[in-house]
């Protein structure tokens, strides 16, 4: 195969040499290449399908905006990548790549029957086709719809890789390491401020790497960048980072930066993460992301060989690549007579260069005279030829708007270029407002919604003189506003490349429209034709056309079609493109894998699991755990061969003959504190706290402003201005959340301050007739007697040593105790109380023992006996309410007819017929087993259990006009029987007198 490389010339290594696959064809390339400068240098030009056409594609970008050379990469068992872009993944030695969207082959490819059904695959035909009839679509339609779509295969092994993350600080983040960036990073690091300077290529430059011949100070633009990176390199407050990409922008000037760690490797070091999340809070952002290149209309655009001219400008000067021998150049801007003759002076000698403009700057068509180019002023190219890569253009010359005779002109590549777009992607993030500029025909940043600054391209400055100017102030500036003394250096720059050009919508064609095949959106098919159809079709939002087109839905996010489908959407409105408006562009600024997202959240800690002190005993004592929240917590504790149901019998036992142990730290807490902590309390919970007395407790009920239960738990007054406040285990951060929304936005006025103190306290639950016997001695400054620390007491005092709120309380309804302590003493506690408790065969116990303890005495959960319907009525906690209370929260909504009416779903006990047999909780309840389907459901089991203590299982239940059914017999059908259980109407099932309380 010909080479396409130029000896010697480009910022690649020619003397490494680099092997890789491509669709298991071995290639050779260069250290410094991506994998697409090394496929072109091979005379690679067709290296994908579109996705609904699939056509034949090939690169058309340089950079991250490329839409179409997507491809499959391996690294090795588990390191498997879908949709990786050849123009970003840089060359490493033995990469593997495949192509995508093909079957069998890329040359050979069934699906490309699609293209010439193309009239039936026009905008919106998923709405139009599958419409009838209805009953196909669950079936037929939707199955095959679903197979067909995607670009590239999930990877079907578990991903090999690590991912981390890491914040940073910084006065002055900087995003693009371009001239710009380059000028304001120079600025602000000179001044002292702390300055991160991020670019998503793998070498700083930007446009200065494919512009060598530019002179900055009097130097070589190579030369100057080199210097520049050296003096930035010697700033310990400048830190810069490449294959770094910011993919999203957000409030409080917080940056999400995606750093590529080992892609570029061929073997990695052991346990290196492949790629690094950073979110970054920045004093000040300056972007300088430059401008993207447009495609420009007209049919046959797409075919492989068809690139932008900045690109084989970028793939010449940088990786010594010419993307071909007979180029022809299409273009409305300056900017692309310059690729030319770059290319012309590498010994690529363009074919012509093709302009819609009648008339350019005599500069320009001066030198390409001198260089032997021809020119081709006022024509348009009405289409292209060539089935896998382009072999001519049709070219037209133009005259009073209208395409003249055509003539044909071979070519092997086609560079074209309709202008420039300031890239505001990430401005657009932080819902800044843009400004359509006229004179450019472009949008533009307008009013800032954070502390930002654009510099260079990406405000519409074209050319690296403008750039350096423009970064350098921007950086100043930038400085100045994090509290620096700074300034911005001018440079010097000779042999600059400035230009213009015109906005078009499509170019002139005398073709018929409607047969014509100019796409906008490349990956997805979307082409001129698509969105006018859309606006016949009444699509007048932008947002409409872009969904009913597909327009900007790629995986380039519109980088390269959205201003193209603005541009001829509004035409086809008869509307000022202002007047339109762009589609809202979303993080992240590119593609990124969910490992980049997840980071260390993989495998064992793919979620946050919070471990109370008490935890590593308990796994060292052979705990049997589960997940409760974002806590592990002890199951049970299971002794040589018991299974659960026997080990949590034993536990069970254990605690109410004599003595159980039990952690119960997870158990959220609060502090309630201030002169107003009070009157909060009573305007949060149910329950009145004003003559609660202080060392008291009482049990809390909260609500939602609709009336229905949230949460509950135990409270306890410290002082007359300070509440221990405890919550479910799931509910904590819920709770404080609800409790600081209304302290800010409700009551602002009240003086009280919340804490969240749920890791503070290791708590230690101790149950059974002989607790108070193994506290008495171990505590020190407090009568644990019955008369002077009656049930629902809470003190300070020591406990075995260690400051401790202790709390009389009891979730099980034995004597019972709740010991606070400072978490780090939370071990020591226990292992101390455990120590002491032998005596009385002291017994730790798990979960599962404790809902069967709390069921048989018919204490709810919040969350699993209620589901956010019930009320405190329904819960049969009406009591819990005060009667004389003004108000709390929820406290209209209990009034409601709804709230009030008969047939509310109430919770009550079930004792099943069979009194071995133990309910699923979750079961559904019915009245007639024989009812017709679908039967009337009256409830369901909230929770369900084998007592010990009574022999025989037990249950509660939600069921519609529950206490009016006391004694009556329902039934539960499972899949195998029908079960019956006779309801009772009060929930507690153990001591019913709640004698042992004070025992």
């Amino acid at each position: 195969m010909t080479s396409h490389r130029l000896p010697n010339r480009g910022r690649v290594d020619h003397r490494r040499p680099i092997r890789f696959s491509f669709d298991g064809k071995d290639y050779q390339g260069l250290a410094g290449d991506t994998l697409a400068s090394a496929l072109l240098a091979n005379g690679v030009h067709l290296i994908g399908r579109s996705f609904k056409y699939h056509r034949p594609r090939g690169v058309v970008s340089a950079g991250s905006d490329e839409p179409n050379a997507l491809l499959g990469t391996h690294r090795g068992p588990g390191r498997f990548e879908p949709n990786t872009r050849a123009t970003i993944q840089e060359l490493r030695d033995g990469l593997v790549a495949t192509s995508q969207n093909r079957w069998p082959s890329l040359a050979f490819d069934v699906g490309s029957i699609n293209d010439r059904l193309g009239s039936l695959f026009s905008a919106g035909f998923y709405y139009k086709t599958f419409m009838w009839p209805r009953a196909f679509w669950d079936r037929v339609y939707e199955p095959v719809i679903r197979n067909a779509a995607g670009l590239g295969v999930s990877p079907t092994e578990p991903d090999a890789d690590r991912y981390a993350s890491r914040f940073a600080h910084t006065d002055v983040l900087i995003v693009g390491a371009g001239p710009a960036g380059l000028a304001a990073a120079l600025a602000a690091g000179r001044s002292g401020a702390s300055v991160m300077l991020v670019d998503e290529t793998a070498e700083p430059g930007g446009s200065l790497l494919s512009e060598p011949a530019v002179a900055i100070d009097g130097k070589p633009a190579w030369d100057w960048l080199a210097a520049t990176l050296a003096e930035l390199a010697a700033l310990p407050n400048v830190t810069v980072m490449t294959r770094t990409t910011a993919i999203g922008y957000y409030h409080q000037n917080l940056v999400g930066l995606a750093q590529r760690l080992t892609d570029h490797l061929a073997a990695p070091p052991a346990d290196a993460p492949r790629e690094r999340l950073w979110k970054v809070r920045a004093g000040q952002v300056v972007l300088a992301q430059g401008a993207l290149e447009k495609p420009l209309v007209f049919d046959g655009n797409d075919r492989p060989g068809v690139m932008l001219a900045g690109a084989a400008q970028t793939y010449l000067n940088r990786y010594g690549v010419r993307v071909g021998d007979r180029t022809a150049i299409v273009t409305a801007h300056d900017s692309a007579w310059y690729a030319a003759f770059d290319l012309a002076e590498a010994g690529a000698k363009p074919v012509a260069i093709v302009d819609i403009r009648p008339i350019v700057d005599l500069a320009l068509t001066d030198k390409a005279r001198a260089l032997g180019i021809e020119l081709l002023l006022g024509h348009t190219v009405t289409g292209t030829e060539g089935r896998l890569r382009v072999k001519s253009l049709r070219v037209n010359p133009v005259r009073n708007g209208k395409a003249g005779a055509a003539r044909r002109i071979a070519c092997d590549a086609v560079l074209m270029c309709g202008g420039w777009t300031p890239c505001l992607h990430l401005f657009s993030h932080t819902k800044g407002s843009l400004a359509w500029d006229e004179t450019l025909q472009a949008f533009l940043a307008d009013k800032k919604s954070e502390a930002v600054h654009i510099a260079g391209a990406g405000r519409g400055l074209w050319g690296i003189a403008a750039a350096l100017t423009d970064g350098a102030a921007a950086g100043a500036r930038a400085a100045r506003d994090a509290g620096r003394a700074a300034e911005a250096q001018a440079h010097r720059v000779t042999a600059d490349r400035t230009g213009s050009g015109i906005t078009l919508k499509e170019l002139p064609t005398d073709r018929n429209p409607a047969a014509a095949k100019a796409f906008i959106d490349f990956q997805n098919d979307v082409t001129a034709k698509d969105i006018r159809l859309a606006v016949r079709e009444g699509m007048r939002s932008i947002e409409h056309v872009k969904r009913y087109t597909t327009n900007g839905m790629a995986t380039d996010q519109g980088k390269m079609s959205n201003i193209n489908g603005l541009m001829i959407a509004a035409d086809a409105l008869g509307k000022q493109p202002p007047q339109v408006g762009l589609t809202t562009f979303r993080p992240p600024y590119t593609p990124t894998t969910f490992g980049t997202f997840a980071g260390y959240h993989q495998g064992a800690t793919f979620e946050v699991t919070r471990k109370t002190p008490i935890d590593p005993w308990a796994e060292a004592n052979g705990a049997v755990f589960e997940p409760v929240s974002l806590w592990r917590r002890a199951w049970y504790f299971p002794k040589a061969d018991e299974d659960m149901h026997a080990a949590v019998a034993r536990e069970c036992r254990a605690t109410r003959a004599s003595l159980g142990i039990f952690d119960a730290s997870t158990l959220g807490k609060i502090e309630v504190v201030g002169p107003d902590a009070v009157t909060f309390m009573e305007r949060m919970y149910t329950n009145p706290w004003a003559k609660l007395g202080i060392g008291r407790c009482r049990y809390g009920l909260l609500l939602g402003e609709d009336g229905f239960i949230r949460d509950d738990g135990v409270i306890g007054r410290l002082a007359a201005d300070r509440f221990h406040v405890t919550t479910t285990t799931g509910g904590a951060a819920r709770v404080l959340t609800m409790m600081e929304d209304y302290l800010q936005t409700e009551w602002p006025d009240l003086k009280v301050w919340l804490t969240s103190t749920t890791e503070q306290w290791a708590t230690v639950a101790l149950n059974g007739p002989n607790a108070r016997k193994l506290l008495e001695p171990l505590v020190k400054g407090l009568d644990l007697s019955d008369a002077a620390f009656p049930h629902m007491s809470v003190a300070k005092c020591t406990v075995a040593g260690f400051p401790a709120r202790l709390f009389r309380v009891s979730f099980t309804g034995e004597l019972g105790f709740e010991v606070n302590v400072p978490a780090r003493h939370g071990r020591a506690l226990w292992e101390k109380l455990m120590a002491a408790g032998r005596q009385y065969d002291i017994c730790p116990y798990g979960t599962e023992t404790m809902h069967v303890l709390r069921a048989e005495k018919g204490y709810i959960i919040v969350g699993q006996d209620t589901d956010g319907t019930l009320t405190p009525d329904d819960a049969g906690l009406s009591w819990a309410i005060g009667k004389a209370k003004h108000d709390f929260v929820g406290k209209r909504s209990l009034v409601r007819p709804d709230m009030v009416a008969k047939g509310r779903k109430q919770l009550v006990g079930l004792l099943t017929e069979d009194p071995k047999t133990i309910l699923q909780e979750g079961a559904q309840i019915v009245a007639d087993p024989n009812q017709p389907k679908p039967m009337t459901m009256l409830g369901h089991v909230t929770s369900s259990y084998w007592s010990e203590a009574l022999g025989r299982s037990i249950a509660m239940a939600v069921i519609a006009d529950g206490r009016a059914r006391d004694g009556e017999m329902l039934h539960i059908p499972m899949p195998d029987r029908i079960l019956k259980a006779r309801v009772v109407k009060s929930t507690v099932f153990y001591d019913p007198e709640g004698t042992r309380l004070s025992v």
